[in-house]
């Protein structure tokens, strides 16, 4: 999820480190490009069936300050695309009333025990807006008492082109919900069949102006290059339709062949062709060059926005703020504790209605392990690692503790260094994957403030 919509098989410029769809994930070696957090079991010692400290480790009257994102999962989908590899279930008689219920119970003990405002909400999938319009309202419905209550500077929920109706619009913007997410993925037919996307791109067209008419004034679509048989001339056509679509934000992505799914199948059997990475690079460069000259800010690694349009939730991934998950297969990380839900939509519906909470896996992170994802989720950003921040989460002076990498990096022209922040250069954000492994290498183990 990583995250706009983080789709399975779509991280961030050439595997560069991800932002998972229930948060942002903490990238262990050999895995640069995972999706999902590496949780370690319940390190903390602590019941998953039990009340929870959402506070633990934590700087309390800092993060009350900066408040925390919400993360609602929907696991439902009409089918599974052939590169997601994200849990997912396709709709067709599933317990979507139970769902609904089960992911409300949940909302209710995560916000019961969170001292923390909530900021930003995020619903995504999945596609939420795949669920029958009564469940959908259900669902938004169980959310009104943190809109009303907490105020949320954005609210948006994901959709796909082709299941966004008159009717659905309605009953977000009657929910509050502020900003759509569409997964276009490509303005070319034959790109969408390479991805077993189901909708054609007019279906995209009508589902812009069907937001817009219900009163939707943010819209994010996702794109993905180097998709097999992709040209430099067919990803310019995406983009150039992105300015047709008349939308306020975009998130790129470079395709990658996660393990297991049917894309990655194929190419195993010759039936698909990788993009070479050098063309890869080429249609990364194209979007730096051609959305900046139209208006689209280019504020991480990929993601472009026109002003004031930035996706606030993933920046508060971004940030390394807290935030709560929800649902199936849903991450949340408040103070130094992370969490990951069940996988499996039975086993989540079995244990919230007996009353427990679904954690699969529970971590505490220690001060090496803050520091590893300062680095990696920060230096996405265009702005970079704050160091004052660094500083104040770790007790360590970045700027120091990686004066020689950072020294190396600066040289080949990878990184800008200042008092104030460590940055990707333009070279380095083709090579981010590499440059932040390299800083998270050189961290000292097991080190202590």
């Amino acid at each position: 999820m990583l995250h706009e919509s983080w789709s399975a098989a779509a991280t961030g410029a050439f595997g560069a480190f991800c932002v998972g769809r229930g948060g942002p994930t903490l990238l262990q070696e050999p895995s640069p490009d995972s999706a999902n957090p590496p949780v370690r079991g319940n390190e903390a010692g602590a019941s998953v069936a039990s009340p929870i400290d959402m506070t633990a480790g934590a700087t309390r009257s800092r993060e009350q300050s900066a408040g925390c994102g919400l993360y609602v999962h929907v696991p439902y989908c009409r089918r599974k695309c052939g590169y997601c590899d994200f849990y997912s279930v396709p709709v067709h008689d599933r317990p979507v009333e139970r769902l609904v219920a089960a992911i409300s119970a949940e909302l209710d003990r995560r916000l019961a025990e969170c001292v923390l405002p909530v900021h930003t909400i995020y619903i995504g999938g999945g596609t939420p807006t795949i669920l029958p319009v009564e469940a959908l309202g259900s669902l938004l419905h169980a959310l009104r008492p943190v809109v009303a209550t907490h105020r949320p500077v954005e609210f948006t929920v994901e959709a796909n082109p082709g299941t966004v109706d008159e009717r659905r619009a309605a009953v977000l913007v009657d929910a509050g919900v502020t900003r759509v997410s569409l997964g276009a993925q490509s303005f070319i037919p034959a790109e969408l069949a390479t991805l077993d996307r189901e909708h054609a791109p007019a279906d995209l067209t009508r589902s812009v102006a069907t937001l817009r008419a219900a009163g939707i004034r943010q819209i994010n679509l996702d794109l993905i290059f180097g998709i097999p048989d992709q040209t430099p001339a067919s990803w310019s056509a995406s983009l150039k339709q992105v300015l047709d679509a008349g939308v306020e934000h975009l998130a790129c992505y470079g395709l990658t062949y996660e393990p297991g799914t049917p894309l990655t199948e194929r190419l195993a059997r010759g039936e698909v062709t990788r993009c070479p990475e050098s063309l890869e690079a080429d249609m990364y460069e194209q979007a730096m060059d051609f959305l900046p000259a139209h208006g689209f800010d280019q504020y991480e690694i990929s993601n472009f926005a026109r002003p004031g349009s930035q996706c606030r939730h993933n920046l508060l991934y971004w940030h390394n703020e807290p935030y709560l998950g929800v649902g199936p297969s849903a991450a949340g990380c408040v103070g130094r504790r992370r969490y990951r839900n069940v996988e499996d939509v039975d086993e989540y519906l079995t244990s919230l209605e007996a009353g427990r909470l679904a954690e699969e896996e529970v971590e505490l992170l220690d001060d090496e392990m803050l520091m590893h994802e300062l680095l990696l989720m920060q230096l996405r950003l265009t702005e970079g690692l704050a160091v004052e921040v660094f500083r104040q989460r770790t007790g360590m002076d970045p700027l120091q503790l990686l004066q020689e990498p950072l020294g190396r990096l600066t040289t080949l022209g990878l990184l800008t260094v200042g008092t104030t922040h460590v940055a990707l250069t333009r070279a380095g954000r083709l090579l981010a994957d590499r440059v932040i492994l390299e800083l998270v290498r050189a961290c000292p183990p097991g080190v202590r403030h």
